[in-house]
């Protein structure tokens, strides 16, 4: 699709993706969940940083949203787990293609300073 197609719809498809896609929790805790289901602990260990307030309020709001199950073990003691649901798989080829431009973005932050010489800039304005 092309841009002046984009611009013909009646909603921008990009605005809607980043509703769910909405803050830099939300992406690395979809990565964490592309793996399988996980616990809140598990998740909460892997996103450093995040405090459980916040893990908690993204979880809630993509669960809202039907990306996210939420699954509550009849166990003493309790057990929780979130997974992705059929639809919130369909952000797989999102994010991968996330993933794919970090790691090409990163091979252009290792490029030789030479490059600074030719350009006179920055090298990614070329």
């Amino acid at each position: 699709m092309n841009q002046e197609e984009l611009l013909r719809l009646p909603f921008c498809p990009i605005e809607r993706t980043l509703r769910v896609l909405d803050s830099k929790w939300t992406a690395l805790l979809l990565r964490d969940l592309l793996g399988g289901a996980r616990r809140f602990g598990e998740l909460l260990r892997s996103l450093e940083g995040v405090s459980p307030k916040t893990l908690t309020g993204r979880l809630r709001t993509l669960e809202a949203q039907g990306v996210v199950r939420r699954t509550i073990y009849a166990e003493v003691p309790p057990r929780v787990e979130y997974a992705l649901t059929t639809y919130g798989e369909t952000l797989r080829p999102v994010l991968e293609a996330m993933a794919l431009w970090g790691i090409r973005d990163a091979e252009r932050d290792a490029e030789p300073a030479r490059d600074l010489d030719r350009t006179r800039g920055d090298p990614r304005e070329n």
